[in-house]
């Protein structure tokens, strides 16, 4: 059997649960708030949104510079960093842990890229594996390792308030089209127990002859309702989807002293529920019946039971992403 937390530690949670209990139960009044706020928000926002003139791109092409899977002589970590460019621009796609951690900057420099090559830095959300670290986050600060920030300001596009020094920062509070001739949902909303209120965006673009390409950073507001908000944004079929799906059903990424982080956190259930195979179930049928032809999945925030199920049972064409890898879409 696979704990979630190591037997080891709970002596000491029977021991500190006259602490933790209290705490648990003002966290959880808190998130069941933030949950309804954030189902009423994403519902609001979708039925606000409004046709998008996206540009019909005549080719896209996906780099990856950060992903939990990783091709020989690259480094694997459980962030996300990608570089879109299409023949309108290029555009960096989060940041994985940044400085804080070996993975970008060592990949980032055996792909000789540095951010002057892109036209703007996009970040789907403001958690530690997307924005440059833990302490990125706790002071809501994107942070790049210095070797790769751009030689003068580039706009860095948040879907949350936030600082990103060196760069243009820019709010996305609304769907538009942002750089690369890609576009972005806007921010959508999901209640995370540990994390609180979260707003995340994903990015849209047309390809001529193909139809829609979604990506997401993490996918906490999950993928039928982003899909749900690119109905509103184009009625052009779905060609395919890619990104965090957040499926750590059996085990997670970066586990640390016995505990599985991914599994506790970030879930968007309370700590004492777990992702199931049934939550799994739901989200291939819908990605199905939205038909895209391809599929890329992240592996960073999903378990490999989890790909294989998806590979296995999702009609498209279905690849994992790996860090040093070039993906034409």
């Amino acid at each position: 059997m696979s704990f979630r937390i190591s037997p080891l530690w709970w002596p000491v949670l029977a021991v500190s649960s006259p602490v933790i209990a209290p705490l648990l139960v003002l966290r959880n009044r808190c998130f069941k708030e933030n949950r309804a706020l954030a189902a009423e928000n994403n519902r609001t926002r979708i039925s606000r949104a409004e046709h998008i003139d996206l540009p019909e791109l005549n080719s896209m092409e996906l780099t990856v510079l950060v992903e939990s899977k990783a091709r020989e002589g690259f480094i694997g970590d459980a962030g996300v960093s990608y570089r879109f460019k299409t023949d309108l621009g290029s555009m960096l796609f989060d940041i994985g842990f940044g400085p804080t951690r070996p993975a970008f900057s060592h990949n980032a420099s055996r792909l000789g890229f540095t951010l002057d090559q892109v036209d703007a830095l996009t970040i789907s959300h403001l958690h530690c594996d997307h924005m440059g670290g833990l302490s990125a986050q706790r002071s809501g600060k994107v942070t790049v390792p210095e070797e790769f920030m751009p030689s003068s300001p580039i706009p860095c596009l948040l879907p949350d308030k936030a600082e990103a020094p060196g760069f243009d920062t820019r709010l996305i509070d609304i769907p538009q089209v942002i750089s690369a001739g890609i576009a972005s949902t806007g921010p959508l909303s999901r209640s995370l127990f540990f994390f609180g209120y979260t707003e995340e965006q994903a990015l849209l673009a047309r390809i001529r002859g193909k139809g829609l390409v979604v990506f997401t950073g993490c996918g906490h507001p999950t993928i039928e309702v982003i899909l749900e908000m690119v109905k509103r944004l184009s009625d052009e079929p779905l060609y395919a989807v890619g990104g965090g799906l957040h499926f750590p059903v059996t085990d997670g990424r970066g586990n640390r002293a016995g505990i599985k982080f991914q599994m506790i956190i970030g879930t968007g259930k309370q700590p004492w529920k777990k992702i199931t195979d049934e939550d799994l179930s739901r989200t291939i049928r819908a990605i199905n019946e939205a038909g895209p032809r391809k599929v890329f999945l992240s592996g960073h925030d999903t378990c490999d039971h989890s790909l294989d199920r998806m590979k296995k049972e999702l009609k498209a064409t279905t690849e994992v992403l790996a860090a040093g890898g070039t993906y034409h879409i």
